[in-house]
């Protein structure tokens, strides 16, 4: 079993869907796809120039939201069954692909590979390209060891910070995990983070888009989109993804 392809997937209220994958759209250059589900309750953001999708919106009808990543392969009933025996729980089941929930509660899709490898470009200085999963402390070194098992080939290795850990995955591969230990015991979640080459650029770039700032930490600055969701734009290599020389 092989991770064939990545997405990251942008969850907002329904109420707000409509400005969600504008905003999104935007943001990466990309156009929507036509809308599907019961309710066009989905949307992929389709990029141009020959390049495959990563990045893909849903208005989700309870909560506040948030992200979630899909595992494309080439298998999907041996992803879920490597993942149930990792600790993992089945969210949901669909004809031909399945909705799973890590141990510290974090969603996350295995879906069939359609072919995708051609990474989106770099848009304005900035890419997409990370899921970051907020884990309660006493939760945290399970979800560590959950993903490192489960993403055979993936480097599996510590941030920049005590409270990060980094799953990066192997060359090709359009999005990215980082497990974030919180400072206290909370339901965990999960947001976007966009590599910056320039965050002060991108920032205001978002916010003539609609996006408001929220904070600002160390290497990064979280920012809220017209959907209402967090997220953040961080310091780091828009092309490998990893931090700058010092």
């Amino acid at each position: 079993m092989s991770i064939r392809w990545t997405y990251a997937f942008v969850d907002r209220p329904a109420a707000s869907f409509g400005r969600a994958h504008a905003f999104w759209t935007a943001v990466t250059d990309t156009r929507p796809s036509a809308f599907r589900g019961a309710r066009d309750e989905f949307v992929t953001l389709l990029p141009g120039g020959g390049a495959d999708a990563c990045v893909k919106v849903q208005g989700v009808d309870s909560g506040a939201g948030g992200a979630h990543l899909d595992l494309v392969t080439d298998d999907v009933p041996e992803l879920v069954e490597s993942a149930l025996k990792l600790g993992a729980g089945v969210a949901a089941g669909h004809e031909g692909w399945a909705v799973l929930r890590s141990p510290a509660g974090q969603l996350f899709c295995a879906v069939p590979w359609h072919g995708e490898s051609v990474r989106p470009p770099v848009v304005r200085g900035s890419r997409l390209d990370q899921v970051c999963v907020d884990v309660p402390p006493s939760l945290y070194d399970a979800e560590v060891a959950f993903w490192s098992a489960l993403l055979d080939g993936w480097e599996s290795v510590p941030g920049s910070l005590p409270e990060f850990h980094v799953l990066k995955p192997p060359p090709g591969l359009p999005v990215r995990i980082l497990l974030q230990r919180l400072g206290e015991e909370r339901r965990g979640s999960a947001h976007l983070d966009l590599a910056c080459a320039d965050i002060a650029a991108t920032r205001a770039r978002h916010e003539e888009l609609g996006a408001s700032f929220v904070a600002r930490g160390a290497h990064w600055t979280v920012m809220r989109d017209p959907a209402g969701g967090v997220y953040c734009l961080t310091g780091r290599d828009p092309e490998t993804g990893g931090l700058p020389r010092p």
